[in-house]
Formats: structure tokens, C-alpha cells, sequence
């Protein structure tokens, strides 16, 4: 079949977000949720919105099986139900959802499209970690990778914004917002990220610690009183920009804080940028180059001051930002902020997963 109208469900960690994506990729209709709606508010979103040919749902941890779009089964629900444990905070309530839509529209097709898979074929050189070969041939030891339908839309976004063939582009994409990551993106391909077995690994987040020493974590293990729930709910929940900040996640009120003198901010901001930087650099090294870097998600489009904080220190790649354009771009859209003069290019793009999300759809469906 060919679907035309797919009705896209991204759930995230506190709401529901549900799109029809029309053929030519309009936005027919939408409608925002909470994070696991009740029953009547559910129908009564989906008698609100248009009709669809296909339902396309997010899901965050493909795991080891599923490396690209995959029809849903009963087979399929088992599947990602067990892969719980390796994302305990996020698949649940994508597997849930999937659930509810398929008994509420049972005659519509749906496919699962997974953030996992624009990684899933990253050399063995960029996915392995050096543990134990016991370990690595006893359980799926290995980098995944997340946020791929949103790298996966900027690269081929920022490809048409500089007007050059995907595959004749190196890419450093920048998916910044409560979750952050980077992937070095090479001729469309993924050859590198931040994010590793779990979405904890990398950059600074809103609430998340990003790269920590294992051996800090061992030494709070064994000598304090900080057990394994106090760890999990701290590096996931307290920690990120909200630790350093000592007051919110939220950037702008830290950038706005930092502005009239808060030491804890001024903190936060310079560790959240020295982290980038430092990612940005190491991305363009796993590609022997960089030609763009591009900047999506909340933080990405909309904070002039994070992409100019990102390009200082920097110049040494060709990194430069035209500090007009980059300031006139904010949440205005798609655009180029290239300094005259520098030989690498800054593209800035809003996310747009419900467009990946449906194109993916149709190409497995049609």
C-alpha cells in the first residue's frame, strides 16, 4: 500500500505529540498530549484529527534487532517490550502507545521507526567499547546512539539548505535540547555520536550528567551512602545544567542568571560549552574533516548565544558565525549563519521528526 497521511506519535518523557503528516509533508493536523493520556482524551484526539493511511511511532532503543523501520506485530510489541531494561525511561510509554493505537485503529498499518538506527551501522572502531570479550559476546555491549531520526532530518535538511549533495558532505549535527547529542555524519552515514549504550553518555543535558568517570560512580558506590536508585535518579534527573546551575534545566533561565552574576551559572554555561566544543572537534576528527556544522533541536534553533558559545574556540577547524545572522535567526526558521570569510558552513534547523518519521513510513510501506 501507499501511505499517503501517516499520524506520527512521538512520545516524549512528559507529553504525547501526535501529527498528521500530509503527502507532501504539511502538518494537516495536531494535537499535544500528556505523557500516558487518559482514554478519553486519546479518542478524542484521534476523532479530531484527519484521517491517516498509516500510524508511524517513535521509539527511542531499537537495541541490537532492529536497525531500521519495522512493520508492528504482536511478534514486534514482545520485542521492544523486552527491551525495557535498556531503556527503562523511555520505551515503555512509546510501547504503550503503540499498544493503544493499535486496538483504537486496528485497520491502519503501523511501523515503528527507531532513534537507534541512523547509528546502527557505525564501524566496529566507533561502536565497541574495550570491556571484556566475555561480557561483549554474553550481552549487546556496544555504542548505539540516539536522537537519529532528528541527525537523520538535519542532514539531509542542511544538504538542501547549502544546495550540495548529501554525499559529498562531511556534517557535524548538533541535536541540542533537553537531551543532547552529536553525530559525525559522512556522506549521509553515521560514523560516529556521543550518546552510547544508554542516552546518559556525552554532552551536558537539562537533567542528565552526560560522560562521567565510572570509577567516580564506583567510589560513591562503595565509600558513601549513595546506593544504586540514589545514582540512577541523580544522573538522570539532578544532574546536567540543574546540578551545575544549582536552581533550573532550563538554559535560558541559567544564560539569563549567569547574565547578572550567578557563579553557579556562569559554571554551568562554561562546562555545557567546553563540552561541546570538545565534541564538535572530536566528531570532525572521526571524519578527517568537517564542511558544516548543524544545529537543531529546542536549544539548537532557538539560543544564538549556545551556537556562539559552540563556535568559539573553534576557528582552528574554519568555524566561524556571522554574529547578525546568527542572532536574527532564532526560533525564525531554518538558515545559514556562515561568517564571511570562514571555510566551514553553520546551518541551523528545526527538528522535524514527524516529516522523518512519515517518509520513513512511506518508503517501507509504499
Amino acid at each position: 500500500m501507499t501511505a499517503g497521511r501517516v499520524l506520527v506519535a512521538n512520545v516524549g518523557s512528559s507529553s504525547v505529540k501526535l501529527r498528521v503528516v500530509g503527502s507532501d509533508d504539511e502538518v494537516l493536523g495536531a494535537a499535544d498530549l500528556p505523557a500516558d493520556p487518559p482514554p478519553d482524551e486519546l479518542d478524542a484526539a484521534l476523532v479530531e484529527l484527519p484521517e491517516a493511511d498509516a500510524v508511524g511511532h517513535r521509539v527511542v532503543h531499537g537495541g541490537a534487532d532492529f536497525t531500521g523501520p519495522v512493520v508492528i506485530d504482536g511478534t514486534v510489541v514482545d520485542r521492544l517490550q523486552g527491551l525495557t531494561p535498556m531503556a527503562p525511561l523511555h520505551n515503555p510509554p512509546a510501547v504503550e502507545l503503540i499498544r493503544r493505537l493499535l486496538q483504537a485503529r486496528p485497520d491502519l498499518p503501523a511501523v515503528a521507526c527507531f532513534d537507534t538506527a541512523f547509528h546502527a551501522h557505525l564501524d566496529p572502531a566507533a561502536a565497541t567499547y574495550a570491556l571484556p570479550g566475555a561480557w561483549r559476546d554474553r550481552w549487546p555491549l556496544r555504542r548505539f546512539g540516539f536522537h537519529g531520526l532528528s541527525h537523520a532530518w538535519a542532514t539531509r535538511r542542511a544538504a538542501a539548505l547549502l544546495d550540495r549533495p548529501v554525499g559529498d558532505l562531511r556534517l557535524v549535527t548538533c541535536h541540542l535540547g533537553a537531551g543532547a547529542s552529536l553525530a559525525a555524519v559522512a556522506a549521509g552515514r553515521s560514523v560516529d555520536t556521543t550518546m552510547g549504550f544508554t542516552p546518559l553518555e556525552g554532552l551536558v543535558m537539562a537533567t542528565r550528567s552526560g560522560s562521567v568517570d565510572p570509577g567516580l560512580l564506583l567510589w560513591l558506590l562503595r565509600t558513601t551512602d549513595v546506593t544504586v536508585a540514589d545514582l540512577d535518579d541523580a544522573l538522570e534527573h539532578r544532574s546536567g545544567v540543574l546540578g551545575l546551575s544549582r536552581r533550573s534545566a532550563d538554559l535560558r533561565e541559567v544564560l539569563a542568571a549567569a547574565d547578572v552574576g550567578d557563579e553557579d551559572a556562569r559554571l554551568a554555561i562554561a562546562v555545557y560549552a567546553h563540552r561541546l566544543r570538545a565534541g564538535i572537534a572530536a566528531m570532525a576528527a572521526a571524519m578527517g574533516g568537517v564542511d558544516a556544522v548543524v544545529f537543531t533541536g529546542g536549544v539548537g534553533e532557538r539560543s544564538a548565544v549556545v551556537r556562539r558559545l559552540a563556535g568559539e574556540g573553534l576557528g582552528f577547524l574554519g568555524i566561524g558565525l556571522d554574529g547578525r545572522a546568527n542572532e536574527a535567526l532564532d526560533g525564525h526558521g531554518d538558515g545559514v549563519v556562515t561568517a564571511p570569510g570562514a571555510t566551514v558552513e553553520v546551518v541551523v534547523v528545526c527538528a522535524r521528526e514527524e516529516l522523518e518519521i512519515a517518509g520513513e513510513v512511506r518508503r517501507l510501506l509504499g
